[in-house]
């Protein structure tokens, strides 16, 4: 176990002091500022920052003993609990140590850490470093400040209050080999961390660089596979393609007379095509949209047609009067057709005159 502890000086102008453990001892002592914290770091607060109690908790679940700590301790403190951190450690012997320290102090401590590029993986009360005795009390010096622990109390060894917790018992004072054994027992099993809930370390995930190496393959994979589906249905497009083509062009060289297959069929179809339907729309349909248009003209009637070369389609055509004339001349233009019309001449009850209709 490697471990370096920082005891966290109880005033601004007090010294830095660390211990280095390793191997299950400590190996290097020191005061300033820490050089290399390549190790894990535990910062040990000053006890008479932290307020400790004793109580039996339930051990269900660390939420449900947190929210009876904070029951313990506001029947236990004079002042309101909302600028105090209240945390729960564990005891083998059924009661459980409870913390108490201002918010603005673990904040103040964390802020120092961490300006010193150190993000301890917990802060334990000073006193929690000692063992606890049998029975009376136990002394030592921890961090330059003399800490006083018994069975289910913790503080600060000051003359007057010491003489009033221990109700008169005089402290037994450890030496230094008990003293380390206690702080290399109590780095490496803490019975409170202080780093809970708001003030919780938080966890920092390494990357599994053999998964993302498997994952980029997978997504490699599945990119190729995509891709050759792509590939696969655009052949599938392109064969179809060719084959409508192939077939398009097999049915037009049916519609060609014999002999007349060479070239392209598509534009031989439609040479065909033009040559019998005539020029322009052709004649089927240039009569059929005046044949329309009569039909749904009261009284029209179509009396001649003539069809030219040119595609223009002259016809002679009558109707009940000159309005129905008109009507019918409009509705040949909405068809798309140009219509040049002669005057129309009465014909007894009707009125008739030669219309021409061509593309335009």
């Amino acid at each position: 176990m490697n471990v370096t502890i920082i005891f966290l000086p109880a005033l601004d102008d007090q010294p830095w002091r660390w211990l280095r453990v390793a191997d299950d001892g400590v190996v290097e002592r020191g005061e300033g500022a820490l050089v290399d914290a390549s190790d894990p770091v535990t910062a040990v607060a000053p006890a008479d920052a932290v307020t400790l109690h004793w109580s039996s908790l339930p051990a269900r679940s660390q939420a449900q003993a947190a929210a009876a700590a904070r029951i313990v301790v506001a029947e236990a403190s004079a002042g309101p609990l909302d600028g105090l951190h209240v945390a729960v450690g564990d005891e083998a012997d059924g009661e459980r140590p409870i913390g108490v320290v201002g918010n603005d102090r673990m904040l103040g401590w964390l802020t120092l850490l961490g300006n010193a590029g150190i993000d301890p993986v917990a802060i334990v009360p000073a006193p929690l470093l000692l063992p606890a005795p049998a029975e009376g009390y136990v002394r030592a010096e921890l961090g330059g400040q003399s800490v006083v622990r018994g069975v289910s109390s913790g503080f600060a060894d000051e003359a007057r209050l010491t003489e009033l917790m221990t109700g008169g018992s005089e402290p037994v004072t450890l030496g230094r080999e008990a003293v380390d054994a206690a702080i290399v027992a109590g780095v490496a099993q803490p019975l409170l961390n202080l780093r809970q809930g708001p003030f919780a370390r938080r966890k920092r995930r390494a990357v599994d660089w053999p998964l993302v190496r498997r994952l980029a393959v997978l997504v490699g994979l599945v990119l190729l596979t995509t891709l050759a589906i792509d590939l696969v249905r655009i052949a599938r497009y392109s064969m179809a393609a060719d084959a409508a083509e192939m077939q398009a062009d097999a049915l037009a060289r049916e519609g060609l007379p014999r002999g007349a297959d060479q070239g392209d069929a598509a534009r031989l179809l439609t040479e065909r095509l033009s040559r019998l339907r005539g020029p322009g729309a052709g004649f089927t349909a240039t009569v059929a949209a005046v044949a329309s248009a009569t039909r749904d003209v009261e009284g029209g009637e179509v009396i001649a047609l003539a069809f030219e070369p040119t595609g223009e389609l002259r016809a002679t055509i009558a109707a009940s009067g000159e309005a129905q004339a008109n009507q019918l001349l409009a509705r040949l233009r909405e068809t798309g057709f140009v219509v040049t019309a002669s005057t129309f001449q009465s014909d007894g009850q009707r009125v008739r005159g030669d219309v021409t209709v061509a593309l335009p």
